[in-house]
C-alpha cells in the first residue's frame, strides 16, 4: 500500500503517524505470510509424521462404525500397534474377556441372564461394520453379576502394516449402561453411555497396567464431528481425540 492508499483509507490520521500505520499494514502483511508458511511447512509435515510415525493407516483410517444396513453408529476412539496374538494376550491380562459370537443360543443366554441377573462374562456383542466388514475381535469386561451393564470394545484390523509388519487394530469402545428397546428398529439391543471418552479412558488404563505398552500417544481432532447417536438411537459425545498405544512385541 502506498502513502496515497494509506492517506485515503485513513484521512484523519495524523501525518505524522501514517508512516508507522504503514509498517503495522505490512508487519500484518508479512505475519500472515509466515503464519502460512509455517502451517503449509512445518505444522502439517509434523502432523502427518506423527500418523506416519504411530502407523501409515492412520493417515486414512474411517473414523465412524456402521450398522449391518450402514446406520453411523460408534466412533472409533482407540487403537492399537501390535500383533493379533498380542493384542489378544494384553487384552486377557487386563481382564477383558473374548466375547461369544453372536448366534440364537447365545442372545437366550445374555436374555435370561439379564432378567436372572446372572453374570455372563463373554456375552456376546452385535456386529457392527469398519472397513466394509463386522468386527475382527471383540472384548468386554462386566460390572458385577448385571449383564446388562458392561465395558466393551470391538476392534478391526487396518489393511494396511506399518515399517515393521505390525497391523493397526482401531477399536470402539462404549459402556453398556442397560437393556432397552433400539429407538431405530425396535429390537432388544444394550444402550451405550454417551460419555465414549470415560469408556476410552477405562479401557487404556486396564491396558497400560498390564506393563505390556510401550508407548501411549493421544491425537486430538481425529473427529471432525464430536457428537452424534449410534445405531441404536443413543447419543455419544467425544473430545475427538484417538488414543494410540504400542504395544511391546513378544508379550
Amino acid at each position: 500500500m502506498d502513502p496515497g492508499e494509506a492517506d485515503a483509507a485513513n484521512p484523519n490520521l495524523p501525518i505524522e503517524a501514517r508512516p508507522r500505520f504503514q509498517h503495522q499494514i505490512l508487519a500484518c502483511l508479512l505475519g500472515a505470510i509466515g503464519l502460512y508458511v509455517f502451517l503449509a511447512y512445518v505444522a502439517m509435515p509434523t502432523w502427518w509424521d506423527v500418523y506416519e510415525r504411530r502407523h501409515p493407516a492412520l493417515r486414512s483410517a474411517p473414523g465412524i462404525t456402521s450398522t449391518t444396513v450402514g446406520i453411523p453408529a460408534d466412533p472409533v476412539n482407540v487403537a492399537f500397534v501390535g500383533a493379533k496374538a498380542n493384542l489378544i494376550r494384553t487384552m486377557l491380562a487386563a481382564n477383558w474377556h473374548p466375547a461369544d459370537a453372536l448366534s440364537l443360543r447365545s442372545s437366550l443366554e445374555i436374555t435370561a441372564d439379564s432378567v436372572l441377573r446372572r453374570s455372563y462374562v463373554d456375552a456376546p456383542v452385535s456386529s457392527l461394520y469398519l472397513y466394509g466388514r463386522k468386527e475382527d475381535l471383540a472384548f468386554e469386561k462386566p460390572v458385577g453379576n448385571d449383564p446388562r451393564r458392561r465395558n466393551h470394545v470391538r476392534f478391526w484390523q487396518a489393511p494396511e502394516l506399518d515399517a515393521a509388519g505390525r497391523p493397526l487394530w482401531l477399536g470402539a469402545a462404549t459402556y453398556d449402561r442397560g437393556v432397552g428397546l433400539s429407538r431405530t428398529d425396535g429390537e432388544i439391543t444394550h444402550h451405550v453411555a454417551a460419555d465414549v471418552d470415560a469408556e476410552r479412558a477405562i479401557l487404556v488404563g486396564d491396558v497400560m497396567a498390564t506393563g505390556r505398552v510401550a508407548e501411549k500417544e493421544i491425537i486430538p481432532n481425529f473427529h471432525v464431528i464430536k457428537q452424534g447417536r449410534n445405531g441404536g438411537g443413543d447419543p455419544w459425545r467425544t473430545d475427538g481425540a484417538l488414543w494410540v498405544c504400542v504395544l511391546r512385541p513378544g508379550n
